[in-house]
């Protein structure tokens, strides 16, 4: 990152064009008291060197049985998931249809929105898409996904993109950049404070060091790791990555929810973290990178952002109403089962921060352990009541029933044990009424 400020997505990296309505374009025009407008964003790309001809790195197995997705039934289903990027990449769906034929996964449409216009081709930017878009789906192959670009790399440009993304029903929203912290920037931070939305931020690839919007205290910032696993994507060993943004805030106060976690008086950053490190990266298929057409294995805290935003997708899916403060939930799940919901890393640092046990300035609370964090935040809203737990499709297991105290929403959870399994809609009754016996 120079020090000129200029901003840096993370990392990096397929289509449905959509013609723009009048009201959509008004709840995302661009802020004329925007951040100062030369802070630029560019991607702090990192990759093996070559273009191959055949992937090379985790693929979509091996990552989802890592972090215990492949434990978790349901895909995304009903969830937008947003993903921001500057420039775009005009072959995503291509790409994207190459990547899950090679895969064995169902691809999907994605829906390319260009707020601003069509914006020139960027190489480096067409990888961080072609990373975004691929990987989100390969966590959560169900969901939609919503690809806005911006016209430029300013983070202005990038801003209203973000608005955007919420404007069209992104309740996810992964954005794989960041730039040199400001002293104006809490006043840029109503961007990310919106109800049952979760912002998805990288922290950064240069080491040690906090950039915005990952500092924002109404984001997620996803820090890096090292992650070794056997072929069958059983964990060997997960290390902090030596590139992992990090640190404490020169601008943002500490949040409520890091008070218990660590002693600075201002913001923590990242909250939690994932695979970055190239030498243990993810193959990502792209057609004409600066030339050349093929498979780039890629690294970087880009690669975690989309991720997130796919394990949040996958959260949402089987709750009543979309998760708000997401930070807050997941620091405070931390606090009433870390090692269950959390893989803490414990060695490894970022230059001038060493990960240590629980919260760190490289790897925050650690990754996550998918099979139980999901089920962990599906329970996570004070307005959602068990009213009763029992077997209601004859199976002889338990399932749940479940009451919206604020809509009188209701509906039935089929368990398998503690998996969900899915979901049945009842009408929606007065919320005076309670349910005695069911």
């Amino acid at each position: 990152m120079s020090p000129s400020g200029k901003i840096v997505p993370s990392l990096v990296v397929g289509l449905s064009f959509v013609v723009l309505s009048a009201s959509l374009l008004a709840q995302a025009r661009p802020n004329l008291h925007g951040p100062p407008e030369w802070i630029e964003a560019r991607p702090p790309i990192h990759i093996l060197p070559f273009v191959t001809s055949s992937p090379y790195g985790y693929s979509p197995t091996q990552m989802r049985h890592a972090y215990g997705f492949d434990q978790i039934t349901g895909n995304g289903a009903g969830q937008t998931i947003g993903i921001v990027d500057a420039y775009g990449s005009s072959s995503i769906q291509n790409d994207l249809n190459h990547f899950c034929a090679t895969y064995g996964l169902a691809t999907t449409t994605v829906e390319v929105y260009y707020p601003q216009g069509v914006p020139r081709n960027n190489s480096g930017w067409a990888l961080e898409t072609s990373l975004d878009v691929e990987w989100a789906h390969a966590i959560a192959p169900g969901a939609r996904i919503v690809l806005v670009v911006a016209k430029s790399a300013f983070l202005s440009d990038l801003l209203n993109a973000v608005d955007y993304a919420v404007a069209v029903g992104a309740k996810q929203v992964s954005m794989s950049w960041g730039g040199n912290e400001f002293s104006t920037e809490a006043q840029y931070d109503y961007h990310f404070n919106r109800s049952g939305v979760t912002f998805l931020a990288s922290s950064g690839d240069s080491g040690a060091g906090v950039i915005w919007p990952a500092s924002s205290p109404y984001v997620v910032g996803v820090g890096g790791t090292s992650l070794s696993l056997d072929a069958y994507g059983n964990v060997i060993s997960e290390t902090a990555w030596s590139g992992s943004g990090g640190g404490i805030s020169a601008y943002e106060p500490r949040p409520a929810y890091q008070n218990a976690w660590q002693g600075a008086s201002n913001r923590g950053v990242p909250d939690i973290s994932y695979d970055a490190d190239p030498n243990t990266g993810v193959p990502v298929y792209i057609s004409n990178y600066n030339g050349s057409t093929g498979w780039v294995t890629v690294g970087g805290t880009s690669a975690g952002a989309p991720q997130w935003a796919s394990l949040f997708a996958l959260v949402n899916s089987a709750r009543i109403t979309s998760l708000s403060s997401a930070d807050t939930a997941l620091y405070s799940l931390g606090e009433t089962n870390y090692s269950g919901d959390y893989r803490d890393i414990t060695s490894g640092s970022n230059g001038s921060y060493v990960a240590g046990s629980g919260y760190d300035y490289v790897t925050g609370l650690g990754g996550p352990r998918a099979n139980n964090l999901i089920p962990a935040l599906w329970t996570n809203n004070t307005n959602n009541h068990t009213n009763n737990r029992s077997d209601f499709n004859g199976d002889g297991k338990a399932d749940i029933l479940w009451q919206n105290s604020s809509t009188g929403e209701r509906v039935i959870w089929l368990m398998n044990g503690t998996t969900f399994q899915s979901q049945v809609n009842l009408p929606t009754v007065p919320t005076v009424w309670s349910i005695r016996n069911y």
